[in-house]
């Protein structure tokens, strides 16, 4: 059989496409391995979730499991998750490393502490949620509840509750790489996000209703802190557009002076 020969125009897509594969095979085998190491521990990494809540619940009350097989898939489920947020910084640079040779060397170096930054701020956003959101929501809610109703949560519900809020406010902590990210990209001045401050603040509002389940606290919680790195976020902007203006002077092209300009060639003299 003779062989066909791949065009040459193909060959660089094909070879990206074999090194996507490649590095996304990495990928699921970090999170698997680390799937595998922590499923041991399923049941107390849940305990350690659901310690927020067993400490507002009234005593000798517990949480429940309605489905069958919940008891058993829920633990894993969340270990699966916490697997996954461990990866992120290898997922990162794997991603970082596939798109690293199509890039120019000075976003290379933007790109890197971004990547980087965006991880801490989302690790940063979780451990928020957990230790300073989780006690107050879960004291307020138990705290409400109407006399004669025990509070026993599903552990299933509870557990997609708190993935919810954990998303939430991961999201929510890059708002100031978003910030930095429309500066520097020109799709928007600082000087005009400034301008536009309090329909940031009413969108933070509107993100954190949406995002929070439907209570007051959850919703302040969220909407305050996306204010709060909003400016944040519009303070270090001031840095890299001042990084970028002296890179242009530094780069803008002088007019030569008179005396450095060529010299025209001479036209050639008619004597007829």
């Amino acid at each position: 059989m003779a062989q066909t020969d791949v065009p040459d125009s193909e060959q660089p897509f094909i070879s990206h496409l074999v090194e996507l594969r490649d590095r996304l095979l990495r990928v699921i085998l970090a999170v698997l391995i680390l799937f595998l190491g922590l499923a041991y521990y399923a049941n107390p990494i849940y305990s350690y979730l659901a310690g927020p809540l067993l400490k507002h619940m009234p005593a000798g009350s517990q949480m429940i499991a309605i489905e069958v097989a919940s008891p058993f898939l829920t633990p894993f489920k969340l270990t699966l998750v916490v697997a996954i947020c461990l990866a992120i910084p290898y997922i990162l640079y794997q991603a970082w490393a596939f798109i690293a040779p199509g890039l120019y060397r000075h976003e290379r170096r933007l790109v890197l502490p971004l990547l980087i930054s965006s991880t801490l701020l989302f690790y940063c956003g979780m451990a928020f949620a957990y230790y300073v959101v989780f006690p107050l929501i879960f004291g307020f809610m138990t705290a409400a509840a109407p006399e004669g109703v025990t509070v026993m949560t599903d552990i299933t519900q509870y557990l997609d509750f708190v993935l919810t809020i954990f998303f939430a406010f991961g999201i929510a902590f890059e708002v100031p790489i978003f910030t930095i990210l429309l500066v520097l990209t020109g799709i928007v001045s600082r000087e005009a996000m400034a301008e536009k401050r309090p329909y940031v603040i009413v969108g933070a509002f509107a993100i954190g209703a949406v995002l929070t389940p439907p209570d007051v606290v959850s919703q302040t919680l969220l909407s305050i802190p996306i204010w709060l790195l909003f400016e944040l976020g519009l303070l270090f902007s001031r840095f890299f557009t001042r990084r970028e203006n002296s890179v242009e002077k530094l780069e803008l092209p002088t007019a030569p002076h008179e005396e450095d300009r060529p010299a025209l060639p001479k036209k050639p003299v008619d004597e007829s």
